[in-house]
């Protein structure tokens, strides 16, 4: 197990453009952490780094302190499982899960306790004798697993998107296994994944990327609760956080009819500045009747979302979604009265959210 540190991490496979730059992460001994983000944004550049299988144009990567930026993945003693299961298919499942400790010239009767060990944390000690190209994909993909794993001294196991050709019923179960066995040998993990309920449902730790930036990281509460960046906030949810293009107009950030008070040294924070106004469905409120700094306006659409329902809320100037609880008497076409609790009102300027005391959020 090992701590991994990036410093100032930055890397180009064209001259003049950076797939991922300005990176920073810290990656504690034995946590389960993942990486986050839509295709393309830079999530697969960042695990080769970290291997070795990539050297950074720009940066440190450090291993329990130690410079390993040059060093191979054998060096690095470092495990990855790719998205496509990598197994070989003339060999049986235990000589699979022996290959890397034979590779290493272990005695056999150690071989073959420590592979009995993992096959059963894996559950694939009833196919031991199995040839490998008669299983399935989920199978094949513990098998990999396995022979990350399978050396003791194994500082990391990392995934790129493990759980894509599995189907849905076996990917809540491998990635319930997988939690279990992070837990349980307290390896350090890092996930890959463009799906928000893999991450947030594995991960202690979650790095949310965009265009080859890490826009903030967190655990999976405080990246829900307290966004800190637009993208953040929009990427993760279902829906996503409504967010209102604002403007400064004297000691107000205004979006359409939301009205936001800003301190004097606030205010000079956001002159001249990308202004947004975010809140998410579920901590909007929605009134039948007139409300105190209620934003009048008419549900166009309602729908059903698991146990709760959408309201898409059209006012005058602004169009947001509100969650309700499923038993409420809301409808289509009702007149509403949104209210957004300034606690969980966000303020963002050129990207990044600006923390002050407000007073109140009005219309």
């Amino acid at each position: 197990m090992a701590k991994i540190e990036l410093v100032d991490i930055a890397h180009s496979y064209v001259p003049g453009e950076w797939a991922i730059q300005d990176i920073n992460l810290t990656w504690e001994d034995g946590i389960s952490s993942a990486l986050l983000g839509p295709s393309g944004c830079g999530k697969t550049t960042l695990l080769k780094i970290i291997s070795g299988l990539l050297v950074p144009t720009q940066g440190t990567v450090l291993l329990d302190g130690k410079d390993v930026t040059m060093l191979s993945p054998q060096e690095r003693n470092i495990a990855q499982v790719f998205q496509f299961p990598v197994v070989y298919e003339t060999l049986n499942v235990f000589d699979n899960l022996a290959f890397p400790l034979r590779n290493r010239g272990r005695d056999e009767s150690y071989i073959k306790q420590r592979v009995n060990e993992v096959a059963g944390i894996l559950e694939l000690d009833h196919v031991l004798k199995k040839n490998a190209q008669r299983l399935g994909a989920a199978e094949k993909q513990r098998i990999s697993l396995g022979r990350g794993i399978v050396r003791e001294s194994t500082t990391a196991v990392l995934f790129d998107e493990p759980l894509t050709v599995i189907d849905p019923h076996m990917k809540w179960h491998l990635r319930r296994k997988l939690k279990e066995i992070q837990q349980s040998l307290e390896l350090t993990m890092i996930y890959v994944t463009h799906d928000q309920h893999e991450a947030l449902t594995f991960a202690e730790q979650v790095t949310v990327m965009n265009v080859g930036e890490a826009l903030q990281t967190g655990a999976p509460g405080e990246l829900h609760h307290s966004p800190e960046a637009p993208f953040v906030g929009y990427f993760i949810g279902s829906p996503g956080m409504n967010l209102f293009d604002a403007q400064l107009q004297g000691d107000q950030v205004v979006a359409g009819e939301v009205q936001i008070d800003v301190p004097s040294d606030v205010r000079d924070q956001l002159e001249g500045k990308q202004l947004k106004v975010g809140v998410r469905p579920e901590f909007a409120q929605l009134h039948t009747s007139s409300t105190p700094d209620g934003l009048v306006g008419t549900v166009s659409a309602m729908r059903m979302t698991g146990n709760s329902l959408i309201a898409d809320v059209n006012t005058e100037q602004l169009a947001f979604k509100v969650r309700l609880p499923e038993t409420s008497q809301i409808k289509k076409g009702d007149e509403v009265w949104a209210v957004f609790p300034p606690e969980n009102t966000v303020v963002y300027a050129n990207e990044r959210a600006v923390h002050f005391d407000k007073k109140g959020v009005a219309a």
